[in-house]
């Protein structure tokens, strides 16, 4: 499964999404949205207006989700 991380820096909710990810040992890729001003116009025409803003495989949510994440989880070591 594919997942990047769209965040921010010094983004409390960004660094708890990538600590999480980092303890489900699962393999991420982060992009810097202060320097991709094409992916934060991108995001934000379809609605979203918090970061970070996952996609991980076919699902996409913004904000940190222990819930998602946790699903993300089970995914990856199924």
């Amino acid at each position: 499964m594919s997942i990047t991380v769209y965040a921010k820096p010094h983004c409390p909710q960004c660094n708890a999404t990538k600590r999480q990810l980092d303890k489900m040992g699962a393999d991420y890729s982060v992009v810097d949205l202060t320097q991709s001003p094409d992916d934060l116009a991108h995001f934000v025409s379809e609605g979203f207006q918090q970061a970070p803003i996952v996609v991980a495989g076919e699902d996409t949510w913004s904000g940190y989700r222990p819930d998602l994440l946790s699903k993300v989880s089970q995914l990856i070591n199924a």
